[in-house]
């Protein structure tokens, strides 16, 4: 099996070096995510954050990575699709714009979860037909993420707070310690926190009836149980503690194990620690299919990368890249 340290190595090989000495992260990738594709005989897409590294709003899914998913999906036809996911997650809406675009081109959808697709990237996983999980791989609460400038909080943890500034508010001695903590939210924020939940719930709950479980007879019963299961801030208790695969399949989700089939497992490892070395440099999300075509957000800037053909010994191996300034 092919290990972090493995990809490291091949990267410092000389044959495996750019023209100007720097190692050649772009064409590994590019050439592990191809041979992923030739041996399952399905199109490739990755969807990669480095949410360990720089993270922050940048590294989130929004609304802005419909953009990423037109471009890679652009002449890949169905109806079959993979998915390699790591992601922190982010807006529940956007995680909707993206199942409900692929669902248009794509009848069956497999997604591996190589290390962590947490929040909304689980509720992306939980769209799918199929979700492939490593022993050492995990899915999160789908309970939303509440973002602000200066911090980040599940949407439950924000109505339990409320509900125990309540009862403690009514002690004059303790409204001082309280003040600072509430004048942190903005204005309806409890009807936000409660909207979000509730739709979170909702989408994972219709994609699991349509998909997941649609071959199923007590398709409706099991996907409010598995639903009601992921959205419980009770129930999870730590939002980055993960949710095993033994777990999810105990709660009847459609779990394949990756070492299942050891070809399959050495290449879609393969591609992800590909991917997360290149994470190291200036890209902070990656959206790429098997075919090279790549829509990749920097750190200041967005680059969209599209195979053209050219002339010489480089011919096809580094496609040009159009810049363009970050929202």
């Amino acid at each position: 099996m092919p290990t972090w340290g493995d990809i490291l190595t091949e990267l410092n090989a000389p044959e495996n070096r750019l023209p100007n000495g720097q190692s050649d992260f772009d064409g590994v990738r590019r050439r592990y995510i191809r041979q992923l594709s030739e041996l399952t005989g399905r199109p490739t897409i990755i969807y990669y954050t480095d949410w360990f590294g720089k993270g922050g709003p940048a590294a989130s899914m929004t609304l802005e990575d419909m953009q990423g998913m037109m471009e890679v999906c652009k002449d890949v036809p169905g109806p079959a699709l993979d998915v390699l996911l790591h992601s922190p997650g982010g807006s529940p809406e956007a995680a909707a714009s993206i199942v409900r675009y692929l669902r248009t081109k794509y009848g069956h959808i497999r997604v591996f979860v190589p290390m962590a697709a947490m929040s909304a990237a689980t509720m992306w996983a939980l769209a799918s037909n199929e979700i492939v999980m490593g022993k050492h791989s995990q899915l999160g609460p789908i309970d939303p993420q509440m973002v602000s400038p200066t911090w980040t909080a599940p949407a439950r943890a924000i109505l339990k707070q409320f509900e125990q500034a309540k009862k403690e508010c009514r002690d004059p001695s303790l409204l001082g310690a309280w003040v600072p903590i509430l004048q942190q939210y903005g204005p309806a924020v409890i009807q936000q926190c409660e909207a979000a939940e509730a739709l979170a719930q909702r989408l994972v709950r219709e994609w699991l009836y349509e998909w997941m479980l649609a071959s199923r007879r007590n398709k409706a019963k099991q996907a409010e149980q598995i639903a009601n299961y992921f959205a419980s801030y009770e129930e999870q208790q730590s939002y980055t503690l993960g949710i095993s695969r033994e777990q999810a399949r105990g709660q009847g989700v459609n779990v394949t194990d990756l070492e299942s089939d050891q070809s399959l497992q050495d290449a879609v490892l393969s591609v992800h620690h590909a991917t997360m070395h290149t994470l190291q440099g200036a890209a902070i999300k990656i959206v790429e299919n098997h075919l090279g075509r790549a829509y990749v957000k920097l750190a200041q800037q967005i680059a969209i990368q599209v195979p053209v053909p050219a002339q010489g010994p480089l011919a096809g191996q580094f496609p040009p890249v159009i810049e363009a300034p970050s929202p």
